[in-house]
């Protein structure tokens, strides 16, 4: 049996080696794959910093932009809108919250005591200034001229007599028959009468004033509102409450307010006899509704609000201004001439202030330095850093940075196809106004 061990001992010291080996190539093979996995690592590490600096540096892409490369010399065109920069006018506006006022407000009352009979208006009408509204009952005023009239004839009748006797009076003291006290007596009768007769003539005038007064007429020309009585109802010169309520629309008013600081360069503007045009737009500030010129400042400013009360003139020809609507107002106080305009979509903001991408040769875009001096809606005026007829792009530009290659493409509009170079978004000619926010 010792042989046989002996012989079988080798075969399992070679078993035992075997084993060995294979432990460790496994061993090396793991970390092997542990070195790959941190090497993998470390290099996803260094890309992610490396990109996120050169983002930083604008040497990547921009944010919410294309990767780096797109659009860049070699690589796809990117497809933006351009439009080209032109000279123009460009209006300059001060905006405020304005409320429509109408331009004068009658509350119709009655002038008498009496009842109403009849009604010569519908609700909503429009009257002219002197057209019958209200009839009052004047029979009761038609029985006091009656009296008056028959007491005006009877002291017209005694004065006649008086003064008849007077004459007399004046004879027999010629004469030496009646002392001077009496026909001093008589001439103060004829006076008295005379009197009499006065108020005689004012009570008729009273009379035919009342029965005046008993037919209402409009006062002024405007629209008619709700009527606050009706037939059969009686009113007192006493009531508090009116009868109807006549508003004047043409011309209108509206009243705007508008920051203190303004306030210079409007009254400059005013001291100047120069007459400042103001637009009315809807309550969204997109629909212009009427234009009219500015009336008046008020002369105090309001402490509490820091702005001060302006009020403008409509003619509201087609009454598209209401009593108490809500409008936006632009007022426009000057017009800057011959400047650089570009659509407002084309500025853009960062960290080095604004600036606008601008196609240059070859279709790649640069970045341009540009500086704003005013802007009215969709239209800016660029006082410097851009030439008139350079293309900058309008939309698309989230997608571009620096030298990135573009496929320019120019807006149309919706009637002539007429190109965003020559006409706004909007469909109006460039440099006129467009009612939007100046300052």
């Amino acid at each position: 049996m010792a042989p046989i061990d002996e012989l079988n001992a080798p075969s399992a010291s070679a078993s035992g080696a075997g084993v060995h080996l294979r432990e460790a190539q496994g061993s090396s093979r793991s970390q092997i794959w542990i070195g790959l996995v941190i090497v993998a690592l470390i290099a996803g590490g260094w890309w992610y910093f490396h990109s996120r600096g050169a983002q930083a540096n604008g040497s990547g892409p921009v944010a919410g932009g294309a990767p780096a490369g797109a659009g860049d010399l070699g690589g796809p065109a990117v497809p933006v809108v351009v439009a080209t920069a032109h000279r123009g006018d460009l209006p300059v506006y001060f905006n405020g919250l304005g409320t429509v006022t109408a331009f004068n407000t009658v509350t119709v009352r009655s002038r008498v005591d009496g009842q109403i009979v009849k009604i010569n208006f519908t609700e909503g009408q429009f009257v002219k200034e002197g057209d019958a509204l209200i009839e009052i009952d004047p029979r009761p005023y038609q029985v006091q001229l009656e009296q008056a009239e028959g007491q005006l004839a009877k002291d017209q009748a005694q004065l006649k007599d008086m003064q008849v006797d007077y004459e007399r009076y004046q004879l027999l003291y010629k004469e030496g028959v009646i002392p001077k006290q009496q026909l001093d007596t008589q001439q103060a009768q004829v006076g008295t009468y005379e009197g009499a007769i006065k108020a005689d003539q004012a009570t008729i005038d009273n009379a035919k004033l009342q029965i005046t007064y008993s037919k209402i007429t409009a006062p002024i020309s405007g629209r008619v509102g709700l009527r606050l009585m009706d037939i059969g109802n009686i009113v007192h010169a006493t009531d508090t409450n009116g009868l109807l309520v006549i508003t004047q629309l043409q011309p209108i008013a509206v009243l705007f307010s508008l920051p203190q600081d303004q306030l210079p360069e409007v009254l400059a503007k005013m001291r100047s006899t120069q007459q400042l045009g103001v637009e009315a737009y809807d309550r969204d500030n997109s629909e212009k509704i009427a234009m009219g010129k500015l009336l008046t400042i008020d002369n105090q400013i309001d402490t509490s609000t820091g702005t001060y009360k302006l009020k403008a003139v409509f003619d509201n020809s087609k009454n598209e201004l209401f009593p108490n609507q809500f409008v936006n107002v632009h007022l426009l106080v000057d017009t800057k001439r011959n400047v650089i305009l570009v659509p407002t979509t084309a500025i853009l903001r960062g960290s080095q202030g604004t600036y606008v991408f601008a196609v240059g040769s070859g279709n790649a875009v640069t970045v341009k330095n540009v500086k704003v001096s005013d802007t009215t809606g969709n239209l800016s005026g660029v006082s410097s850093g851009l030439g008139e007829g350079e293309v900058v792009v309008v939309d698309g530009q989230d997608k571009l940075k620096d030298g990135t290659l573009v496929d320019p493409h120019t807006q149309r509009t919706g009637g002539g196809g007429a190109s965003q170079s020559s006409f706004l978004p909007d469909g109006s000619t460039p440099g006129a106004p467009t009612g939007g926010p100046a300052r």
